[in-house]
Formats: C-alpha cells, sequence, structure tokens
C-alpha cells in the first residue's frame, strides 16, 4: 500500500556532492525506521545509513563523516545528503522503510525501486 519514492541519483565527480529523497505515500502510517542501502555491482546490499522515528541515526562506517541521514515525518519524506562523494559509492541505493497503518500495530517493511548513483570524473 506504501509506495517509496526515490529522486536524487545521478552521475557527480569525486568529491561531489548529492542529496537523495524518498517519499512515501499510499496511505496513513507511521514509521519506526527508515534508511538507504546500497548494492553495487558484484557486491552484497548493506545498510549504508537508518533513521528512527526518534531521530536516532546509524551509519556504515565507510560512509561516516561524509553522509547524513534525516527524516521529515510531515513530509513523510526522508533524505541521504551525500558528500565528499568516492568512485566507492558507486552503486545502487534503495530505500527502505518499516511501516505500520493506522490503528494497527503490526509492522511491514517497505522497498523502493532503487536509485543508481555513479560516481566518476
Amino acid at each position: 500500500q506504501v509506495h517509496l519514492v526515490e529522486s536524487g541519483g545521478g552521475l557527480v565527480q569525486p568529491r561531489g556532492s548529492l542529496r537523495l529523497s524518498c517519499a512515501a505515500s499510499g496511505g496513513i502510517f507511521r514509521s519506526r525506521v527508515m534508511g538507504w542501502y546500497r548494492q553495487a555491482p558484484g557486491k552484497e546490499r548493506d545498510l549504508v545509513a537508518s533513521i528512527t522515528s526518534g531521530g536516532s541515526t546509524k551509519y556504515a562506517d565507510s560512509v561516516k563523516g561524509r553522509f547524513t541521514i534525516s527524516r521529515d515525518d510531515a513530509e513523510n519524506t526522508m533524505y541521504l545528503q551525500m558528500n565528499s562523494l568516492k568512485p566507492e559509492d558507486t552503486a545502487v541505493y534503495y530505500c527502505y522503510a518499516e511501516v505500520a497503518y493506522f490503528p494497527y500495530s503490526r509492522y511491514f517493511e517497505v522497498w523502493g525501486q532503487g536509485t543508481l548513483v555513479t560516481v566518476s570524473s
């Protein structure tokens, strides 16, 4: 029922910046955690960053200090600000959210379709 729509991916040079957005729509819901995963060619899909409803964040070691995750619950949107990008950041980035539909308490995991980020000169 809930759909995640990503935007902001594309081609960027090393040391450049991008901001990814993930907008959730499709129902009245709450999300206790949202996050970003990425999958590089030949690699597993790994967690990049996550944020809880209380604002607690977690980052992969490879992006600490460079990426910032945030969420705007009023707009049902999550962001990933990516600075000082490296070629190693090249991957398909996936938005995910763990959501429950009011007034129910069971949570479901929802994924976006992914957006490609290419860091290259």
